[in-house]
Order: structure tokens, then C-alpha cells, then sequence
């Protein structure tokens, strides 16, 4: 009992993040369900189908509001399965604590990027660039472009596979420099791009024999979702900066708790 009612606060304050900043919540889904009793390779694949849950209904009330660009996301996403197979793969092959270890490293990196990005908001592009950067009748490579966009989502998808989690502080600024999506779309659209990576590193996972707690994932992904719908709504009436650097040192707080069980499990 105990257990569920910290999986629901803690799925209620990841989802307020998600709702409130757009991004950067799921990824405390990991060390949330690891406190929980989960290894670390069962919570980054219970992780996946709180990241993915989430995104989808983000994507969907995005794409409401005329903030998502589907076909952008979708061959975005197609792009970055190559990646989530492989991080996939490698994430059995990996011992607990170097994982964990990985993982608080990761979160370091999610919060500074939270901070820069608060201080520096990305340029706004104008319009998106409808020119295919590949095309066969007749042929056009943009390839520059196109190299951009496959190194990205490649390294997307093999966050997402190997550790769990969106990748959405990878995402935006992607779509925004290397597709010319506005901010606000990149930011509908990259959700688009993380339910699909979630679902296919989910599936590559599989045949892997790791079998998390799914009750209290499932109760974690819900719980996550009423607290994305809330902070849609708190996100207006609260100071985005204030909010974001009040986030990033929970992140932060979570790294450091993170990285002591990586080295107590590791002694």
C-alpha cells in the first residue's frame, strides 16, 4: 500500500513537469522505480512505458492545438529505431551498476541543458523548411541536412533504448536546427518522436526476459498522466524560468542519489 501510494505522488510530480516544461520529467521515472524495488534494468523498461504513455497524450493535445507536425515526427522517429534496437540490445549486456552510473550521468546532462535553454531560448526559425531533404523523383540530397537529422535521431533512439528515457532535450533543438521547425512545434512534434522510439525500444526489449513490476509501472504511467494534464494547466500561471531551475535541482538532487547506489551497488 505504502509502495503504490509513493508510486502515485512520485507519477504526479514527474507529470507535472512534463506538463508544466514540456519535456524533461520521464526522466526521473528510472530512479523513482529503482527506489521502488526495481533493478536498474527493469526500471529503465518500466520507464519506457511511463515516457511513452505520457508523450502520446502529449502529441494528442498538441496536435489540438495545431503545435505538432505528424509526418516530421513520425519520419524522425523511423530514423532513430535503428538506434533504440541497438541501445536496446546493449542495455542486457550491461552490468547493473554501470547503468545506474550511466543514468545519473544522463541526469546531470538534462538538467544543465534545462538551465542553458531556460537562459537561452532557441531561435525562432519562422517557417518550417518543406523542401524534402531526400528526394527520388527527381533526385535531391541535401545532405548535409540529411546527415544531421540521421546522427541525431540515431543517438535519440539509442538513449531511449538503452537508458529509458525521450530524449526530448535532444529532440527539440533538432528539429528546430536541422528540420526548421519553430520552437513551439519542435516541441509538439518531438513528442511524436518519443512515443514511437518508446514503443519500438519497449518492443526490441521483449525477448529479453526482464519482467518489471507492470502494476506499479502501469499505476506510475497513469499517476504521470494526471500530473501532465495539471501542469498544462499550472504552466501559464507560473514563472517558466523560476520552474525550470527549480526542476533541474531536483534532477540534480536525483543524480546524486542515483550515483551513490551505482557505487553502493557496485561495492
Amino acid at each position: 500500500m505504502i509502495v503504490a501510494l509513493l508510486a502515485a505522488v512520485a507519477g504526479v510530480v514527474i507529470g507535472l513537469a512534463l506538463g508544466a516544461l514540456g519535456g524533461g520529467g520521464s526522466v526521473l521515472a528510472v530512479p523513482v522505480l529503482v527506489a521502488l524495488g526495481q533493478t536498474p534494468l527493469e526500471a529503465t523498461t518500466g520507464s519506457l512505458v511511463v515516457v511513452g504513455t505520457s508523450a502520446t497524450l502529449g502529441a494528442v493535445a498538441a496536435r489540438r492545438r495545431g503545435n505538432v507536425l505528424v509526418g516530421r515526427g513520425l519520419g524522425f522517429g523511423a530514423v532513430a529505431l535503428g538506434g533504440a534496437w541497438l541501445g536496446a540490445h546493449l542495455a542486457a549486456r550491461v552490468p547493473d551498476p554501470v547503468l545506474l552510473g550511466l543514468f545519473a550521468l544522463l541526469m546531470v546532462v538534462v538538467a544543465v541543458s534545462m538551465v542553458l535553454r531556460a537562459r537561452r531560448p532557441l531561435p525562432e526559425p519562422g517557417d518550417a523548411d518543406e523542401e524534402p531533404i531526400i528526394g527520388l523523383h527527381p533526385f535531391v540530397c541535401r545532405c548535409p541536412r540529411a546527415l544531421k537529422v540521421l546522427v541525431t535521431a540515431t543517438g535519440v533512439g539509442l538513449l531511449t533504448g538503452f537508458l529509458g528515457v525521450g530524449g526530448g532535450f535532444v529532440v527539440v533543438p533538432a528539429l528546430v536546427l536541422a528540420l526548421g521547425l519553430a520552437p513551439r512545434v519542435a516541441g509538439g512534434t518531438s513528442l511524436v518522436v518519443i512515443a514511437l522510439t518508446s514503443a519500438a525500444s519497449l518492443l526490441f526489449r521483449a525477448g529479453s526476459g526482464v519482467h518489471p513490476a507492470w502494476g506499479l509501472v502501469l499505476l506510475l504511467a497513469l499517476a504521470a498522466s494526471l500530473g501532465a494534464v495539471l501542469g498544462a494547466r499550472v504552466a501559464t500561471r507560473v514563472n517558466q524560468g523560476r520552474l525550470t531551475r527549480a526542476f533541474a535541482g531536483v534532477v540534480l538532487a536525483a543524480a546524486l542519489v542515483t550515483s551513490t547506489q551505482a557505487v553502493l551497488a557496485h561495492g
